[in-house]
């Protein structure tokens, strides 16, 4: 199921990103780069271990996790949090958890595109990738 989404997607549209790391405390130099970069997220199955990495001009953040399995994530923008991926009806669904917060990470696939959904309280930011040729 997990196979659905193995590639290399390139960011194509961002909706509503800055208001999500702003949700997430994120500062405001930060949220100016990071609203002007567009990441390549490479997603790869081996065995029952998926890795995603997410390369930038700012920022290159790799995690490889087992799905249904928690694990420490320390993300991008420096926090440390509690994860857990699932696929959850064809879509691959990322929580984290830290200091009584949660935000979901939903990736779901459709021919060559990879939507993004984040949600952060009454946050939501949609980001649309194109898989590479």
């Amino acid at each position: 199921m997990v196979d659905a989404f193995v590639g290399t997607w390139l960011l194509k549209e961002s909706d509503k990103f800055d208001d999500y790391m702003k949700e997430l405390g994120v500062g405001f130099a930060t949220r100016k780069v990071a609203n002007l970069t567009k990441p390549t997220t490479i997603i790869s199955v081996d065995g029952d271990t998926v890795t995603l990495k997410t390369q930038s001009t700012m920022k290159n953040t790799e995690l490889s996790f087992k799905l249904g399995e928690e694990f420490d994530e320390t993300t991008a923008d420096d926090r440390k949090v509690k994860s857990i991926v699932k696929i959850e009806d064809g879509k691959l669904v990322h929580i984290q958890r830290w200091d009584e917060k949660e935000t979901s990470l939903v990736r779901e696939v459709n021919g060559n595109v990879l939507l993004l959904t984040l949600k952060l309280g009454e946050v939501v930011c949609t980001r649309r990738y194109e898989k590479a040729e």
